[in-house]
Order: C-alpha cells, then structure tokens, then sequence
C-alpha cells in the first residue's frame, strides 16, 4: 500500500500517544534525506529510550519508531547541527496531521540562548518525490530544509530559508474527514469514471489499495463509472466511505501485512500493508502487528531484502533456467531416440529366420514370406535384391546391434540428464527460499562443484585471500530451526548443501526425516530425543510435513504429499549430488502448506 493519508493518520495516533510529552534527546543525520531523533518519552509513559525515523528521500519516503540504531557520520551536517541547536532538550509538544494529508507535524517547545520559552515545528511531508523534512519557527516561515526546493524546480512552492511555509493546493482534493452526504453524492453524479480512480482523484489521502477497498466494501465493479451508479449502490459507498472516515477519527486502526497465500510469517516476498483491513486481499494470509511503526518497519525490511536477494540472485536464476531449459530438450530427444531403438528385436528376428529360411529364397526377391517359429505365425520379410539372403541376415544383425548400443549408451545417458534436472530443479526450488547473501554463497559453491557455474580464479594468491576475505564478509548460513507446538526441534536446509548437513551431520539413527515425494524440496527433520515413532505425538508429524510441504516446490498446491521415515533408512549412493538421497521403505502423510502455527529461532 502508498504511504497514503490513512498510514499517516495512524503514525499520528501512535506518536502523538509515544512521543508527545518527551524530550529530544539526540539528532542524528545518517543520510542525506535521512534523520533519526532519540526521544525520552514522558515520565507517564515508562521508562527508556525511542528512535524516530524519518526519510525524505524521493524513492521511499518513510516514517516510523525503531530500536534499530544506524550509523551516523562523524561530521554532522549543517541541516543536523542547526535542529541540535534548536531542538536538543526540547519537548515534543504534540503531533498532528493536517487533514488527511500526508503530513505530519512536530510542535517543539524549547528554551533559547536567553533561556525564554520559544517554540519550533518540524514538518514532514511524505510526498513521493516531493518529499521533505521542514525546520519551520513559531511564525510558519522556513528556517531550513533537507532538501532545498528553488522556483527553478517548483513553480508552485519555493522550500527555501526565509520563505513562508504553506501546504499546496494543485489537485483540489476534498478533506474526506470534513465531506457530507450531500458533496459526497455530488462527486459521484459527476464522476465519469470508475470508483475507485474517482475516490483517488477527489479526495486526499486515499491511495489505489484505499479506493478499490471502498469499492470492494460497496460491491461495486471497477469496470463502472461512478456516475452510472444505482441509487442504492451509491448509498451503499456512502456507508462505507463513512464508516471508513469514522475509524480514522477514532484512530481504530488495525496494523497488517498482506503475505501471498502459503507465504505466512516467515518467509517470502510480503504483497502488502495497510492499517485497515482489505477485503479484497482475503486470497493472501494477513500478519497483523502491534503498532503501524512495527509494521512499517518489517514490511520495508523484508521488501527490502527480498527484493535484494532477488536482484543478487538474478544471474544465477538465470543460469539455472537456461541450463535447465537445454537439459529438458535434450531428455525429449533422447527418450524419442531410446523409443526408435525399442524395435531393435524385430531386426534380431529377421536375421535369425533368414539364416534359418534362406535356402528357400530365390535370388534377386525384395521379400521374403517365411515362418516365424517364435510365435508360429507367418512374417514377411523386406530384402536388398543385390544381396544375398546371408548378406541380408548380417545386414539386419549389424542394424540390431547398433541400435542395442545406441539404447544402451541413450539410457545411460538419460539417467545422467535426468539425475541433472533432478539437481537443477533442486537448485531452483532452494534460490526461491534464500533470504541471505550466506544462502546464495552455499548454492554458487555447489554449482561450482557441480560444474553448472565457472568458479571464478585469478591466481593462487589472491584467490585464497580472496576466499578468506569472503568466508570473513558472508555470514555463515544455517538450516532453519523451529520449535513444534509440543516443544520439539524441528530443522530445514535450505538448499542441498544443508540437506546433507542436517541428514547425515546433525540426525540421530532415530531422527524421523521428512521430504516431499517426488518433487524438489527442503529435508526436514524432527528431534527425536530417541523416542520411536510410536511414542511420538500425531501432532509433531503434521507440524513437520506441513514444513516439508511448504519448503517444496509444490507450496503452492495446498496439499502435498510427504513420505517421513527413520534417519537410518535413508541412504546417500556413492558419488550422489548434493541432496541426492534415496530410501525404499516410509510411510506418507497428506501435509497442508500453512506453518503460521510453528515458531521460528534463531540458533
């Protein structure tokens, strides 16, 4: 969801509840659109410290509280030292939003060089490319800015020291917090446009999720113009807008992240947030949180990362795909190439019956008609008329044997492009799980290893103190941990390189060990504590294969498969891929894919 108005109004409730009161403690510019402010909160409210995070940036605009502290430059720069000078020591009086506009205003009253009582405001606007941290003084004229704005990049606003500070006005929206029955109704009749592109385009502070949640709310199609409307349908978005209007006085807000359906808390690439519920998201799994900071934070982070481990992984993706794609054509090929020898016998036969029949047959015939004593049946037999019955019989024995050589060399080969695709889809099913940059070093070693992938090499030397200076710099990456709803540890390589580790490294004889069947995926094993499978829960099984199930590529089916056994069944075959392991005896569950109710640790 934007940083609209709605997310503004809930940071709002939620500062003005924290921070007003409190003390600013320290100021730090750890960026150049970035700020972060150490507040002491009110005696009332408890004790410690809060961080308040603002971002003026064009590309991301943000605003929220952390406990995560960044490094700040060891020269602060002018806009920083002239908010210590002003604001260090100095109460946060209040919070507030204009409107539903998506700013938000800090009233600081604080003491001058003259020790008299003054009082400063900090603005910020979370604007998208406009966006800006604003130093304002008791008369609203502009002291400073992070980002200057001169009339040669504005013509609407000039954000320079000395210049009066005004919100613009270049769309005309409405105040939805201000709008009657009567307005609202009149924007519809007029409205030549869908519902949700007309809230958008009327009202400040909704977004696009916003307005198509109004629509959806209404039962409205977005395919409809507004203006074209029932009567009772407009009604029915009247209510809704409402209702929507009377949460955010309120301030009912409900924190939540949006995570595609099977994704749940732990892993994977978040689809949305938002600080009202979304009717229209009810095919994702929601996250709720505590606080819209809390959520803002999170949703930003794991965004963040997912979106960087997929661009660092991006080259590797790539080279497992086209691989991949090269070895399922050539297995096609193959296999119709194995099917073309599949008729080897037949030649066998007829040389065998020509050295058998061949005095009976007269020089210069191109067939021969003869008994056929495997199954006592006549069989015709095509002939090379220049040849003799001898020669025609060697003929169809040396084509027998080529094609039996052909099939046994294509089947041989087969085995090892499948064994291939096997391995890459494995690989494939592990990129889509790796969140660290110690993930991605595991699966580039193994592809190394396993010659899908060039290992990089410039000279002795250097190599190895390249490869201490990267073991130094990637962090080690380890199988994941859960606890199960009874208290037991439950761990799952991420890719093959962890499979073996937790498989044959970390498993006891008596471990139960689960995997997808017949699909690419994780291991999971379940802590046995020595305890036989009989002595175990029913419950744990299910916790485990749902893991099973989840980190496998068929997630997104609901419903997988899982065969478990004892860690003493399972064997590696002599020169096996990494991860490669097989078993003869098991017993299979029906797993879901939801692992909402496991606990992930941190080892």
């Amino acid at each position: 969801m934007a940083f609209d108005g709605i997310t503004v109004a809930g940071l709002c409730s939620e500062l003005q509840e924290t921070a007003a009161g409190g003390r600013i403690y320290k100021i730090a510019q750890t960026d150049k659109n970035e700020l972060v402010i150490t507040i002491r909160p009110a005696a009332e409210r408890g004790k410690g410290q809060i961080r308040l995070y603002l971002c003026a940036d064009p590309s991301l605009p943000l605003v929220y509280l952390t406990r995560t502290s960044r490094q700040a430059p060891l020269q602060a720069p002018a806009f920083c030292m002239l908010l210590r000078k002003h604001l260090q020591n100095g109460r946060i009086v209040s919070v507030t939003q204009p409107g539903l506009e998506r700013i938000l205003r800090f009233e600081v009253e604080h003491r001058n060089e003259m020790g008299d009582l003054c009082t400063h405001c900090l603005v910020v606007e979370i604007m998208g490319k406009h966006s800006n941290i604003i130093f304002l003084d008791d008369s609203d004229m502009i002291v400073d800015s992070i980002r200057h704005v001169s009339s040669l990049v504005s013509s609407v606003r000039e954000v320079l020291p000395g210049r009066p500070y005004f919100i613009p006005d270049t769309q005309s929206k409405k105040d939805p917090l201000s709008e009657t029955r009567e307005g609202f109704m009149s924007v519809l009749d007029n409205g030549h446009m869908d519902v949700a592109k007309l809230l958008l385009r009327s009202y400040t502070g909704f977004s696009t999720v916003a307005a198509q949640e109004l629509a959806h709310r209404a039962q409205l199609t977005q395919d409809r113009s507004a203006a074209l409307l029932a009567p009772d349908e407009k009604e029915a978005l009247w209510e809704q807008f409402r209702d929507l209007v009377l949460q955010i006085r309120e301030k009912k807000f409900t924190p939540v992240m949006y995570c595609r359906r099977g994704e749940g808390q732990t892993a994977g690439a978040p689809a949305e947030f938002s600080l009202i519920r979304l009717g229209h998201y009810a095919d994702c799994v929601e996250v709720p949180y505590e606080s819209p900071s809390a959520l803002l934070e999170d949703f930003y982070a794991r965004k963040n990362l997912y979106t960087r481990i997929r661009q660092r992984s991006a080259d590797l993706r790539h080279i497992v795909q086209t691989i991949l794609e090269r070895d399922v054509h050539k297995y096609d090929l193959q296999c119709r190439q194995i099917r073309d020898t599949e008729k080897r016998e037949k030649f066998k036969i007829y040389g065998e019956l020509l050295n058998a029949y061949g005095y009976s047959v007269p020089a210069g015939a191109d067939s021969c008609e003869v008994l056929n004593y495997y199954t006592g049946e006549n069989i015709r037999i095509p002939l090379d008329p220049t040849l003799t019955p001898q020669q025609n019989a060697q003929k169809y024995f040396d084509r027998y044997a080529r094609m039996k050589r052909t099939n046994e060399a294509l089947t041989r080969l087969t085995a090892e492009v499948s064994a291939e695709i096997e391995h890459l889809r494995s690989i494939q099913n592990a990129l889509e799980f790796s969140t660290t940059d110690g993930d991605l070093s595991q699966i580039r070693s193994e592809m190394e290893e396993s010659g899908f992938l060039r290992r990089k090499y410039t000279g002795r030397r250097d190599f190895r103190a390249d490869s201490r200076k990267g073991r130094s710099r990637t962090p080690q990456s380890k199988p994941l941990h859960y606890i199960s709803s009874d208290g037991y540890d439950i761990y799952v390589g991420k890719n093959n390189t962890q499979n073996d580790e937790i498989t044959f490294r970390m498993a006891d004889s008596r471990d139960i060990w689960f995997h997808a069947n017949d699909m690419p995926g994780s291991h999971v094993l379940l802590k046995s504590g020595g305890r036989s499978m009989d002595q175990l829960p029913d419950r744990v099984f299910e916790e485990a294969a749902a893991l099973a199930a989840y980190y496998s590529s068929g997630r997104e089916q609901g419903k997988v498969e899982i065969d478990y056994l004892e860690r003493r069944n399972v064997k590696k075959p002599s020169g096996a891929a990494p991860g490669f392991v097989v078993y003869y005896t098991n017993y299979s569950i029906l797993a879901k894919t939801d692992i909402s109710a496991l606990r992930e640790v941190e080892d």
